[in-house]
């Protein structure tokens, strides 16, 4: 694993036993935390890694995490409206078909890992790992989630930290952790908006048409007419 002291910065070479976990006076193994760095738009991400690339710490491994609206190459999948259930669909193999992209993603994670380990490695961004992944034919989605194993560093929006649901499903793991909340006075609205949903008025109608066909027709009445009433009330 790499060093605490970046060895490109140093100019040295690094120790040989020198990894991600350092020895606890008890002999346990103690793990050094990831440091998790929120930003509220993915734009301001592509601004902090280019800070990062001017300074002795643009050796440190880090990734990118974001959605598919920003990584997806695939041609038909990233034309869609609704990238991540066809995506899901796509992995999951329904319609005989799969993602191509998505079985080469060790190409684009690897070639990563190459340029660390030969500490040529450099901060990257967005657009940097999407278009390496159009070279390599590989998803720079998954390559992403997969590089942040071994990071130091993980950039990502508000949401991924504050949102249990995406936490779980991008598999972010804060504690003993470190994170940084740039602009924190955003914070609110964040979190007001990952525990918000919105509905059209249409959509409400349409709700409770069904609702009502479901309760006329004797279909588990007792938990539908609570819904159809909600549905109603706020019509």
């Amino acid at each position: 694993g790499p060093c605490t002291e970046c060895s490109c910065s140093s100019g040295k070479e690094p120790d040989k036993d020198c990894s991600h976990t350092k020895k606890k006076e008890n002999g346990d193994r103690l793990c050094v935390p990831k440091i998790f760095f929120g930003t509220r738009t993915h734009k301001q991400i592509t601004q902090i890694s280019r800070e990062l690339k001017r300074t002795v710490y643009s050796c440190v491994p880090m990734t990118i995490l974001s959605s598919r609206d920003y990584t997806c190459i695939h041609p038909v999948v990233s034309n869609s409206s609704n990238r991540n259930e066809m995506c899901v669909e796509l992995l999951e193999g329904k319609q005989g078909k799969s993602c191509s992209y998505y079985h080469s993603v060790h190409k684009l994670s690897e070639h990563h890992a190459l340029q660390s380990a030969s500490r040529v490695y450099q901060a990257w961004d967005i657009e940097d790992l999407v278009s390496l992944g159009r070279k390599l034919r590989a998803c720079p989605y998954f390559a992403a989630r997969e590089l942040m194993m071994e990071a130091d560093i993980v950039f990502c929006p508000y949401n991924y930290l504050l949102d249990p649901q995406i936490r779980e499903t991008m598999d972010i793991k804060l504690k003993d952790q470190v994170v940084i909340l740039d602009e924190a006075h955003n914070i609110e609205d964040c979190a007001r908006e990952s525990v918000s949903y919105g509905v059209t008025e249409s959509q409400l109608r349409a709700a409770r048409e069904e609702l009502d066909f479901m309760v006329n027709n004797n279909i588990r009445q007792k938990h539908h007419e609570p819904l159809r009433a909600v549905c109603c009330s706020l019509i």
